[in-house]
């Protein structure tokens, strides 16, 4: 047996899917939902992407990867409105809640006022910033 360091996305795929395949051995039929990569993207007229979100979905829940806006467009709505079609299309597809991370000099205010709970920091990362993670659940809400 060999260690090599090397990257290649077909590697880190192929890790990925068994990791998954593992995973859901470990779990009860019930709980076992297909795993989805979701996004949505923001385009002017002539079709070049000036935003977007990415999200990954299993087990009943989502994790958004990332959201971004072009410089010139924040502040304007666009930010929430893509967050906004990931959250609906998390409750059509049954997710229970979305997770994410962001970092201070990014967006924590922004996902608070949009309904996200700060459920943990790891501060002074990177060095003199915070990451923050934040939640939104959906099970609990009609309850």
């Amino acid at each position: 047996m060999e260690i090599v360091e090397q990257w290649k996305q077909e590697d880190r795929d192929f890790i990925r899917k068994n990791l998954i395949d593992f995973n859901m051995k470990k779990l009860p039929d019930k709980l076992k939902t297909p795993n989805e990569d979701v996004g949505f993207v923001l385009k002017d007229k002539l079709g070049n992407i000036k935003g977007g979100i990415t999200a990954n979905m299993f087990w009943r829940h989502m994790h958004i990867d990332f959201l971004w806006v072009d410089e010139k467009l924040r502040g304007k709505g666009y930010g929430r409105a893509l967050l906004e079609k990931m959250e609906h299309l998390a409750v059509k597809k049954g997710c229970r809640f979305i997770y994410l991370d962001t970092f201070s000099f990014q967006a924590p205010d922004f996902y608070q006022e949009n309904g996200y709970e700060v459920f943990g920091t790891i501060e002074d990362h990177p060095e003199g910033f915070n990451q923050y993670f934040l939640l939104k659940r959906f099970d609990k809400q009609s309850g």
